[in-house]
């Protein structure tokens, strides 16, 4: 009995995947990947949060700080590498421009100083020669 050919998808399900959300982007085609992990103390078996960064390839630079990516397990490609981008899950929401809230509010609400104004403290008086 000879054994069935693995097809190629079912080869890479065995890698391992991560979901996690993206740090950085300031290198070129490397996003900096944050993954939560979720692990039971050895003793007193308590549920205990870890953070792990994961360095993932970007070929495109499709991603921005706040996506949540799957990243795959992968050769190495640089002292760091290890991972690569398989997709975007989730967009970060875009924050809007300074420029954007000028055209929305006008340029006068943005040079507005909405602080209050600190009180002015009264001028000490001076000490005079009776007190002394």
């Amino acid at each position: 009995m000879t054994a069935p050919e693995t097809p190629a998808n079912l080869r890479d399900s065995r890698r391992n995947e991560k979901v996690g959300h993206v740090v950085s982007t300031k290198m070129a085609k490397t996003v900096v990947v944050e993954v939560t992990l979720r692990t039971a103390h050895p003793l007193y078996r308590r549920g205990m949060t870890h953070h792990r960064r994961f360095y993932a390839h970007d070929e495109q630079g499709a991603c921005q700080v706040g996506d949540v990516v799957r990243i795959q397990e992968t050769r190495p490609l640089s002292r760091l590498k290890r991972w690569r981008l398989l997709e975007i899950v989730r967009r970060a929401a875009a924050a809007p421009s300074a420029a954007e809230i000028a055209a929305a509010l006008g340029q006068g609400e943005l040079a507005r100083d909405t602080r209050k104004p600190k009180p002015k403290a009264a001028p000490a008086a001076p000490a005079s020669e009776e007190t002394r």
